[in-house]
């Protein structure tokens, strides 16, 4: 979504590499099909004659009923991939395409009836763009498939360690949201003040932000709106194939494993390793959205867990970990994918990190001390009428220098939040002492200044990594004995919060540069769409732990893997590893060694070669959950190239759109499912497979 709302928004966030590498690159990928019928020489011009609204003017109702009630939509989905595989694409592209649908058919009604006052802009697009990604990415930042349900019982139970009540916290509506509000607007202020600077003067790229920014224009072009027309009616169709596929398998999953998607497509004994279709649409349309790599390095990987590593260790047993353990146990076989997991991706999130922070010291060196960079010519002529500007980078500056926002504004929200926060925080979790909190909020904003500047030059955004930078320090600094690894978690939200919303917030303002939409409306929105998440996402997740009893149990249809990746990272940083399992540790080195030295390898071969390399963080998620959900990506993927290759410009048109069709129509029914479950309606059938020989054992007992 203009930001990882991702793998993503954020790290599918490694899930954020991804979310980063999923997220980000396919945003851009997604816009290939609109950048086409982009002007060759200006933008601009096309729209010279139409009035640009006030920032006032650009906030109107009708975005904001249609942010809302995309942002409900968006953020079921989101939830369940956070409870399923953690892996999140970009939605912008439908987020865009459904807002433009919605609000032009509601303009042309009214315009048809005389009653239409204010025609539809790029502005309010951008707004309504913006209020969706920002709400839908609570449901990411806030934790719900990572750190906030890590903290619970259900995932504390699955290990001996730190499952004392000190070091758990079940979720409650209550607190969810007023935790939410507490710390997802400091981002926000930490970074308003330099919007100039990075938008204008470093001139950074934000390439998430600009391609979305491309797609908006694109839309309010006379050949953009018919080709956003023909987009939306492909993905309504698949919206409408996808909810009706999902509401004829909910009839046949009366039990544990029934239905299709227990469906054994390679045989029994590969079904047992976690070798299946299961005929999710969802997973099916977002290979369709990631890169090829992504898809094929998490088969990769869920082929050497699952197919070679865990049957071999597993032949161990008795040996390297007592036989008489459970397969949920982390002393056993689970240690193993678990810990394994963290540590390939801790090196990739450690590689990545390093990586951006190198660009972001060279970015700033140039740009404050080369004579030639944008700050020194600024210097020299103002920067807004400056000599070698094309039309379009005048107006931009123009129109966004024109609605200032006052330096004072953010820097005494800023504190003032801070100072509330520091006070109340500790009362919703007293593990998290208020000079925990104090120090976060006084190193907050130079980490997110480095997160938007990076994030800014290589659409990578490293908003977890600073989470686990909390988790591992607060955590250690509080200690095992008083409540260590629920004070990483908290720390690790908290963090998490204000660096992710400081990078999103500075990708919206390159949109709205690149839009004409005004910094305030910007803000505005940003504001009212991270508030509308706050109170939304809870809820959201409220219904589904309500709705289905095995969620975070390994497994089930909603594992929520991160949750248990980040409570055992958490233990790990408070405990250190005496927990792990014999060997585990020196698998553990060798991985995460492999991690780096596979991100080495890619970035010394180019990017001619470094296609051809999988990327580690990709492989890392199937060790722990398995590969099922690998196998419907490459299919979607699949379907896609073979499309690119029989007509490649309408695969890139329209590919997102079939995409995204996939994920809303298979996410919304997620919603009266959830109903029909709290009103205990369940499945009429168990549709189950069974081996010969145990259907005849069956059949035997049935006679007797």
């Amino acid at each position: 979504m203009g930001r990882s709302i991702t793998v993503s928004r954020r790290e599918t966030n490694n899930a954020e590499s991804l979310n980063n590498g999923v997220d980000n690159n396919d945003k851009e990928k997604g816009i290939v099909g609109f950048e086409l019928e982009a002007p060759a020489d200006s933008v601009e011009r096309l729209f010279e004659v139409k009035e640009v609204p006030t920032w006032k003017q650009q906030l109107t109702v009708r975005a904001f009923v249609v942010a809302f009630l995309l942002g409900v939509l968006f953020t079921f989905i989101v939830m369940k991939l956070n409870l399923t595989t953690g892996i999140i694409p970009s939605l912008n592209v439908s987020a865009g395409l459904l807002g433009f649908f919605f609000v032009k058919t509601w303009t042309k009604l009214l315009e048809k009836s005389g009653l239409l006052q204010q025609p539809f802009t790029r502005q309010e697009n951008t707004v309504i763009q913006t209020c969706v990604v920002a709400t839908a990415g609570i449901a990411f930042s806030g934790g719900f498939g990572s750190y906030l349900f890590g903290m619970s019982d259900i995932i504390a139970k699955q290990s001996n360690e730190a499952n004392a009540s000190t070091n758990i916290k079940n979720p409650a509506l209550g607190w969810m949201i007023g935790f939410l509000f507490i710390v997802s607007f400091l981002g926000l202020f930490s970074v308003l003040p330099l919007r100039k600077i990075m938008i204008i003067d470093f001139k950074l790229v934000y390439p998430s932000g600009t391609a979305t920014a491309h797609l908006i224009n694109s839309f309010h072009t006379p050949q953009g709106a018919k080709l956003a027309k023909k987009q939306v009616e492909i993905l309504g169709k698949f919206f409408s194939f996808s909810f009706l596929w999902s509401f004829f398998q909910w009839f046949f999953t009366g039990g544990d494993d029934c239905g299709f998607s227990s469906f054994p497509s390679f045989g029994l004994e590969a079904y047992k390793n976690k070798f299946f279709f299961d005929f999710s649409s969802t997973y099916v349309g977002v290979g369709m959205i990631c890169p090829h790599l992504v898809n094929v390095s998490l088969l990769l990987g869920g082929i050497l867990s699952w197919g070679i590593m865990w049957p071999l260790i597993e032949d161990r047993k008795g040996d390297w970990y007592s036989a008489s353990l459970s397969q949920s146990s982390l002393h056993g076989i689970q240690g193993y994918r678990v810990f394994i997991a963290i540590a390939m991706i801790l090196g990739d999130g450690l590689y990545n990190f390093f990586k951006v922070l190198g660009h972001t010291s060279s970015g700033l060196y140039r740009d404050f001390f080369d004579k030639k960079s944008p700050v020194s010519r600024e210097g020299e002529d103002g920067g807004v009428g400056e000599a070698g500007k094309s039309y379009d980078e005048q107006r931009r500056t123009q129109l966004f220098l024109r609605d200032d926002i006052p330096s004072c504004f953010p820097i005494v929200f800023y504190c003032g939040i801070a100072v509330i926060s520091t006070a109340v925080l500790p009362h919703i979790f007293p593990q998290l002492r208020w000079y925990y909190i104090a120090v976060i909020y006084v190193v907050a904003p130079t980490l997110a200044f480095c997160n938007a500047y990076g994030c800014g030059l290589t659409d990578w955004s490293l908003a977890s990594t600073y989470g686990k930078l909390a988790i591992f320090t607060i955590g250690a600094w509080a200690g095992a004995s008083h409540g260590g690894v629920l004070a990483g978690l908290a720390a690790c939200g908290v963090m998490m919060n204000i660096v992710s919303t400081a990078s999103d917030l500075m990708q919206d303002f390159k949109t709205g540069y690149m839009t004409l939409a005004s910094p305030r409306s910007m803000f505005v929105s940003q504001v009212i769409g991270t508030a509308m998440g706050c109170v939304i996402s809870p809820c959201v997740f409220w219904l589904f732990i309500n709705a289905y009893d095995d969620i975070g149990i390994p497994n089930s249809e909603y594992p929520a893997p991160y949750a248990t990746i980040y409570r055992n990272m958490s233990i790990l940083g408070v405990e250190g590893f005496s927990s792990l399992p014999k060997n585990c540790l020196t698998l553990c080195y060798v991985f995460f060694a492999g991690a780096m030295a596979v991100n080495a390898l890619r970035d010394s071969l180019g990017a001619r070669f470094a296609k051809y390399i999988p990327l580690p963080m990709a492989m890392a998620i199937p060790f722990y959950i398995g590969p099922y959900f690998a196998i419907d990506m490459c299919v979607g993927g699949l379907i896609l190239f073979i499309w690119q290759k029989l007509n490649r410009a309408k695969a890139d048109a329209f590919g997102p759109a079939v995409a995204s069709g996939l994920i809303c129509g298979d996410g919304l029914w997620t919603l009266p499912g959830s109903i029909l479950s709290l009103v205990g309606v369940k499945p009429p059938i168990c549709m189950k497979f069974l081996s010969r020989k145990t259907n005849l054992r069956v059949d035997h007992f049935l006679s007797s």
